[in-house]
């Protein structure tokens, strides 16, 4: 090993500045870092430290594998350098490698066990993996270095509270607090947050009297008033002193009367009987005489009311929002239909407007007349009913079509309106010409950001992918590097990316597909990566309480539904490409799979959608370059934020991710963290079990059945995989004897016996004989069993297809099953025509659409 070199003075001051401008985060003087890192190895060319530094700015430039190259050349030129073990570690987090980075950050403490840098990056990266006994030990080694700094003892606390140990925790802060000679004042904003989460600690460990005796002798002094009054009036209702808290949760309403859950926690602490109308709703009439303005006291009553009761309440309600032409009305009420009942009754109600035409009082203004007012109460009543019949629960798209027409027919320029209009257009399978109305939509508002948006968002749904990016564009920021996509990334639009994706999926582009939902996921990652900028940041300003919600909020981040659509899609991605890898090349129409009744012709028909698929991809591929090689010659190049050009996508269509040599192991960075964050989701335990099959790992394909049984043991896919595992079981090559034998047992509950599969399923089919989902299960087995004809199946399913309870995306997933089953152009066109007929302006049933599947 070479002795570390010694520096001159003046290389010795420029590199402290290059240590200060890293540390003080100016990232824009990267390049005079650089410089200045290059002057000094010009004469020190093995002065470690500096090349450490070098490594570390290169990295920052996006040049990991020259960093890492650099930085084990410094520490070869010295390996007691804690400044190069120190920056190893920063080079290994930027990685991602975690467990590598806390290795070198405690190398580099044993060579300088007093460094501040070393030890708070070693505790940020603790504290990030929830490593909480080792946060608990750095935090200790920090404040017995500095003890005169408040926010020490405060992460000390943080520590052991998340650690479980709140009474350590507690006795931390209350140690701090007697070591203080002057009382702080109520500015202190730090104090009084420490104040308020130690007490935040104390009722966290059950001791409520504790905690509302604490909150007493402080709490009038906190600078967060609301705060306080929100934990004493909980506290109190938790230790029973109802009476007091009555008054605490009043003393609130007064403060905010539109907070639902203030009203819930008053009408519990007045200790009414079960189902006592009339006491609660002299509360609410209490409070909204009170605040005549407030929307909450006129609405509450309306959850538990019932009879003449509701109808009085609901006719009062609704009539004064239809008055204000609310457009929410619909929204504030739609989950009263629970109660068939109420549903009733507010549909007779809004009806009897109509024919009555109720005229609204007027307000005395002279600004308004009555024309102007009955106008908008008609109005207002047409487009609620045209929203409550677009509700799942009271659906009649035809009526909601109807009312909506005439609504417009009023009203041309309501942007409201043509937005209901697309949506019931949609419900109705109409996918283009929703879009269309909603595009009318937007251009009555270009402003409008909600309904560009929902403009976009049918673009997407109707797969004009480019159209869909071209109105996005209106409000992003175009001149960045990868232009309105690039801002969208940047903007973390997870919803685009999931929608854009599955947009992709549908229209079977897996590389763009996966390019989008990686995208997304990525957006996941840096949500959990953000935690590094709180850690300290958060302890610095004091924001204590804020800080442990965010954490816990960060351990269920993947529990999220946007990840759940996400990861399922994707999964669902790499599944397909497991299955047809010749969809590599491009999209293949569904049924050109080579195989069937005349193997030769499919095949040749497979051979030309591939060549095809692979021209279009080239095709694709040429415009993208053209586009780049315009950028480069133009003069506004992008840049970033901070002054450095942006790299262009060296990969726009997902070519490195479709051509993935393992997609069912690709496919587990989504799907274990799916599986473990959301094990409820009946999509997750379908995925996990498709993968798992393929991968042949049979135990845990069985787990993923057991509990999806749990969740819905009736699903009608459970059944279809049922049949697949027990039929891998049955196969001399798939699991072995023993495995067999242990997945018998386990899932006996589940699993048919061997020679009963057919009676298994028609058991089956007779059981669920009036849902079409069951019935489409129950003849996917059957054709897998093989035992019927195919034309047996095909007459059944269309026999399916005529049950009034089929709904629209049923019948949809019986053109699946026919191309699945390589049925015949004829029967694929009798499904059709039935279809078409029921259902005559959805546009998966035209024949266009079914020629190009």
């Amino acid at each position: 090993m070479a002795q570390q070199q010694q520096l001159s003075h003046k290389d010795a001051a420029l590199f402290r500045q290059i240590v200060r401008h890293f540390e003080n985060k100016q990232y824009k003087k990267g390049k005079f870092r650089l410089k200045a890192a290059e002057q000094v190895l010009r004469k020190n060319p093995n002065h470690a430290d500096t090349q450490a530094m070098k490594a570390l700015i290169i990295s920052n430039q996006g040049q990991q594998k020259e960093a890492f190259a650099l930085a084990k050349t410094a520490l070869n030129n010295n390996m007691k350098s804690h400044v190069c073990w120190h920056v190893y570690g920063l080079l290994y987090r930027a990685e991602k490698n975690f467990d590598e980075s806390i290795k070198a950050y405690k190398f580099a403490l044993r060579l300088d066990p007093e460094s501040a840098p070393i030890q708070r990056d070693l505790a940020h990266l603790q504290i990030q993996m929830r490593d909480f006994q080792g946060y608990i030990q750095s935090r200790r080694n920090m404040l017995q270095q500095k003890p005169v700094f408040r926010q020490n003892w405060t992460a000390l606390a943080v520590a052991h509270h998340l650690a479980g140990n709140l009474e350590d925790a507690e006795n931390v802060l209350t140690t701090y607090e007697d070591t203080l000679k002057q009382k702080p004042t109520r500015a202190d904003m730090e104090h009084w947050e420490a104040i308020l989460y130690k007490n935040y600690i104390i009722a966290e460990s059950g001791d409520y009297e504790k905690a509302l005796e604490h909150l007493d002798a402080v709490g009038k002094k906190s600078p967060d008033v609301l705060g306080v009054m929100e934990m004493r009036a909980d506290y109190l209702l938790k230790l029973g002193r109802k009476a007091d808290a009555a008054d605490a949760y009043a003393a609130l309403l007064d403060r905010n009367p539109d907070d639902s859950a203030y009203y819930d926690r008053l009408i519990s602490a007045k200790g009414f009987a079960a189902g006592d109308e009339a006491a609660m709703k002299e509360i609410y009439k209490i409070w909204s005489t009170k605040f005549p303005r407030s929307d909450v006291p006129q609405r509450r009553p309306l959850d538990f009311l019932s009879g003449d009761a509701f109808r009085d309440a609901a006719d009062s309600y609704l009539q004064r929002m239809l008055r204000k032409g609310v457009p929410s009305t619909f929204a504030n009420i739609k989950h009263l239909y629970l109660d068939r009942s109420k549903l009733e009754i507010i549909q007779d109600l809004v009806e009897r407007y109509l024919k009555e035409d109720v005229q609204p009082q007027m307000n005395g203004s002279a600004e308004s007349s009555p024309d102007d007012e009955a106008s908008r109460f008609h109005c207002s009543a047409l487009y609620f009913l045209a929203q409550h019949h677009n509700f799942h629960m009271s659906r009649d798209l035809s009526k909601a079509l109807k009312y909506i027409d005439e609504a417009l027919q009023i009203d041309q320029k309501s942007v409201d309106f043509h937005q209901t209009k697309a949506r019931t257009l949609k419900y109705l399978g109409a996918i283009p010409e929703a879009m269309e109305i909603v595009e009318k939509a937007r251009s009555l508002d270009e402003r409008d950001r909600a309904i560009n948006t929902k403009c976009a968002k049918y673009q997407l749904r109707n797969d004009q992918n480019e159209k869909a990016l071209d109105t996005m564009s209106k409000f992003t920021r175009n001149e960045t590097a990868g232009g309105p996509l690039g801002d969208l990334h940047d903007m973390q639009c997870i919803w685009y990316l999931t929608e854009d994706g599955q947009s992709y999926l549908r229209q079977r582009r897996l590389g763009l597909a996966l390019k989008r939902f990686h995208a997304a996921f990525n957006v996941f990652d840096i949500w959990q990566e953000d935690q590094f900028d709180f850690h300290n940041f958060s302890l610095r300003k004091g924001m204590i309480r804020a800080y442990i919600d965010m954490l816990r909020w960060e351990d269920r981040l993947r529990d999220h539904p946007f990840y759940t659509k996400v990861a399922v899609s994707a999964v669902s991605a790499y599944i397909l490409l497991h299955d047809s890898p010749d969809l590599v090349h491009g999209p293949i129409p569904n049924g050109v799979n080579g195989v069937g009744q005349d193997a030769q012709a499919n095949a040749a028909e497979r051979k030309k959608a591939v060549k095809k698929a692979k021209k279009e991809q080239q095709k694709l591929e040429k415009v993208e370059a053209d586009k780049k090689e315009a950028l480069r010659t133009s003069k506004s190049a992008a840049k970033a934020t901070d002054g450095e050009v942006q790299k262009d996508d060296p990969d726009p269509f997902g070519k490195a991710l479709v051509e993935t040599k393992e997609p069912l192991q690709d496919a587990m960075k989504f799907l274990t963290p799916l599986l473990d964050l959301n094990p409820g989701s009946i999509n997750a335990q379908c995925v996990g079990f498709e993968v798992y099959i393929r991968r042949r790992k049979y135990l845990l394909a069985l787990k993923c059945l057991l509990a999806l049984h749990a969740i819905d043991p009736q699903n009608p896919t459970l059944h279809v995989q049922s049949y697949n595992l027990r039929k891998i079981l049955n196969d001399a090559n798939g699991a072995s004897s023993k495995l067999a034998q242990i997945i018998s047992t386990e899932g006996k509950t589940l699993l048919p016996e061997d020679n009963k599969l057919v009676e298994w399923n028609n058991n089956f089919l007779n059981h669920h004989r009036s849902s079409t989902s069951h019935i489409q299960a129950g003849l996917r087995v059957r054709a897998l069993i093989g035992k019927e004809a195919k034309a047996t199946n095909e007459k059944d399913l269309l026999e399916a297809l005529l049950l009034d309870t089929t709904s629209m995306e049923e019948a949809s997933t019986g053109l699946e099953l026919l191309n699945e089953w390589g049925s015949s152009k004829e029967v694929k066109e009798r499904y059709r025509s039935s279809a078409a007929e029921r259902w005559s302006r959805a546009s998966i049933f035209q024949a266009k659409q079914i020629e190009t599947q």
